[in-house]
């Protein structure tokens, strides 16, 4: 079982139900003490939790007794359980906690390949806890791609879908860099060059986009398991939007013409897409 933990980001579905998300360090305590509850779930043969917001079992007398431990059933049989957790601030104690737990992370939409940050951070996370990662172990990259024969076609061609993908996921934060008045201008039809919204090129230079052809996509995914050497996951993502028809021709593309390629520089053929 690979297993997926997150804080959630949507105020109108967290706080609606009862937890909070305005306030983020209250957001956090409870977040982490909902993953210790859970760990201790999968990890032990049956488990009690007395923390601030949760105690487990409760103090409830049935039929006689109260009870002094539960158990998960059915529990994992493979343990410990792989559990993966986006890295989006990156804080200190987001880090510490994740390592601590065995938590590995997923780094999207390129952010780390702008920035290096959450990357050495992570590494240094772990060094802290006492374990020792080569750079980018235990971590997943995000890049969006579409595929052309040129640069300059397959940019003409996933503009219209970067567009759509930016009216989605930029109110949510999730374009790096792009202002409020951008996000604004970005939910009108016209006007983006005029407020500056930034383009897929500008993305593209940044390394969280890709768009040419194959053999340019293999040179830099090569470029980034050579930047970090321990990296074994990359999420190749086509953008929101995308025709079901094209994202399959695509996905074929990269089959056919990027994963074969990778494989084939490696003793074994060994993927690490």
């Amino acid at each position: 079982m690979i297993f997926g933990v997150g804080r959630g980001y949507h105020t109108r579905e967290v706080e609606t139900l009862g937890a909070p998300m305005l306030d983020a360090e209250a957001n956090r305590e409870l977040f982490e003490e909902q993953v210790e509850i859970i760990f201790k779930a999968f990890n032990e043969e049956s488990f009690s939790h007395h923390g601030k917001h949760y105690t487990l079992p409760p103090a409830v007398p049935y039929r006689g007794y109260e009870l002094a431990e539960i158990t998960l059933v059915p529990r994992p049989i493979h343990r410990p359980v792989e559990c993966w957790q986006p890295i989006v601030s990156a804080s200190r104690r987001g880090l510490l906690f994740m390592v601590r737990h065995g938590i590995k992370g997923i780094i999207g939409g390129g952010a780390a390949t702008m920035a290096e940050g959450p990357i050495h951070a992570y590494r240094e996370a772990a060094a802290r806890a006492g374990r020792n990662l080569a750079l980018g172990e235990d971590l997943c990259l995000g890049i969006f791609f579409y595929l052309a024969e040129t640069r300059e076609k397959a940019i003409r061609e996933i503009t219209p879908y970067y567009e759509e993908h930016v009216k989605m996921f930029a109110p949510l934060g999730f374009v790096p860099g792009i202002t409020g008045a951008q996000v604004e201008a970005a939910a009108r039809r016209g006007g983006w060059g005029a407020a500056g919204v930034p383009t897929v090129e500008h993305y593209t230079k940044t390394g969280a986009w890709f768009a040419g052809p194959p053999e340019e996509l293999v040179a830099y995914l090569k470029d980034l398991e050579a930047r970090f050497p321990g990296l074994r996951h990359v999420n190749m993502s086509i953008s929101m939007g995308t025709p079901k028809a094209v994202m399959l021709e695509q996905l074929r593309w990269f089959a056919e013409e990027v994963m074969q390629k990778l494989s084939a520089a490696r003793p074994g053929g060994q993927r690490r897409t």
